[in-house]
């Protein structure tokens, strides 16, 4: 398993960390080859300029100027996404690197003479997860519509794999968060952690099998 997580919270403190702490023990559990994308610990920039933009269709030079982070999303087969939800989406600088880094002919392929539509290009992730905090409540958020995780559950989920999996975890209500729920959620990612990538007793089983 090669797993990408990219993290995005601009304090080293935050619940998010600990929660991002979670995964990678989950994934380190069962061995996975992991890097990990720390956007504020980056300083990633997060527009889109304009020369980019000139660029953009052409796949010789569109990556260039993001070719690490298009080189691991090219390299991983789990993609995860660890970030608080702000305005019932994602930080700025998240949608930045979407914007920046998965491209045409990275992520997708672009219309052509035979297809009208764009094409999946990220059909190499067989796993999809994200991992959030929410100030507002479940039922608000789901009123509102919760535009990050439909950006990347069924955005991105739609160019990957067919059968790609996927994984959501949210603690809501954060601003009212006591230690007891914030521990239950870490427990609760855990769990789901483990249904998403297996356990190392799992793991164990099917390597013998």
């Amino acid at each position: 398993m090669r797993a990408l997580v990219v993290y995005c919270h601009p304090k080293k403190t935050s619940f998010t960390a600990a929660v991002r702490d979670q995964v990678l023990q989950k994934l380190q559990d069962v061995s996975a080859e992991v890097r990990v994308h720390d956007l504020y610990q980056l300083g990633f920039a997060p527009v889109l300029t304009a020369i980019e933009l000139d660029h953009y269709e052409d796949a010789l030079q569109n990556r260039a100027p993001v070719l690490e982070a298009t080189s691991d999303v090219l390299w991983c087969d789990t993609l995860i996404f660890v970030y608080p939800t702000w305005w019932y989406g994602m930080p700025a600088m998240l949608k930045g690197w979407m914007d920046r880094v998965l491209l045409p002919e990275v992520a997708f392929l672009m219309p052509d003479g035979e297809n009208d539509n764009i094409r999946p290009g990220l059909t190499h992730i067989t796993r999809l997860g994200v991992f959030t905090t929410c100030g507002a409540s479940w039922g608000l958020t789901q009123l509102i519509g919760a535009p990050g995780k439909r950006i990347i559950l069924r955005g991105i989920r739609a160019i990957c794999a067919k059968r790609c999996k996927t994984v959501y975890a949210a603690h809501y209500l954060m601003d009212s968060s006591t230690e007891a729920s914030r521990r239950a959620h870490l427990a609760r990612v855990g769990r789901k952690m483990e249904k998403f990538v297996g356990t190392p007793r799992l793991q164990s089983k099917e390597a013998n099998a």
